[in-house]
């Protein structure tokens, strides 16, 4: 198993959004509204990669895990974050969010900030383990009920 490391412009980001639709299948009538990642194409993800950064595992060349990162003033915040089903349960969650942690330390920042869906209730879980707590509650535009949680990860001094 690869070392996690930035994606870069000659990975291959359909390798990558394919990684991301496999992991995020099982949320299709689970959530709702539906997942951003429906309307993702491979030149998303270029593009993402370009202005903001992807954390990515490999095994044998492959992507098994990634996350997207986007940097706000005070924090990173995690979205995407996905893990190929033969690999869970493995550690990888935590080797990109660690990785994450060491980026935004090295940066200032003083915390790591993500949104999980109201509904994804194990994924709340999951990340509280990781030492995310949820902060504040949403909804997406049109909604009238709460549709996401925020969770997150305060950076130790």
């Amino acid at each position: 198993m690869g070392e996690v490391r930035q994606a870069g412009p000659d990975d291959d980001h359909g390798a990558l959004l394919d990684l991301l639709q496999r992991c995020f299948a099982y949320m299709e009538g689970r959530i709702d509204p539906p997942s951003s990642l429906t309307r993702m194409r491979v030149a998303d993800v270029s593009r993402f990669a370009d202005e903001n950064m992807i954390l990515m595992i490999e095994d044998a060349g492959h992507p098994v895990a990634c996350v997207f990162v986007t940097e706000t003033p005070d924090s990173l915040y995690l979205g995407k974050l996905a893990v190929a089903e033969p690999y869970r349960r493995t550690g990888l969650t935590r080797r990109l969010v660690d990785a994450a942690y060491d980026i935004a330390k090295s940066q200032g920042k003083n915390r790591l900030e993500l949104q999980t869906r109201i509904e994804l209730v194990e994924n709340h879980a999951a990340f509280a383990r990781l030492g995310f707590v949820k902060t504040a509650e949403g909804r997406h535009t049109g909604y009238d009920r709460t549709t996401q949680i925020t969770m997150c990860k305060t950076l130790s001094k």
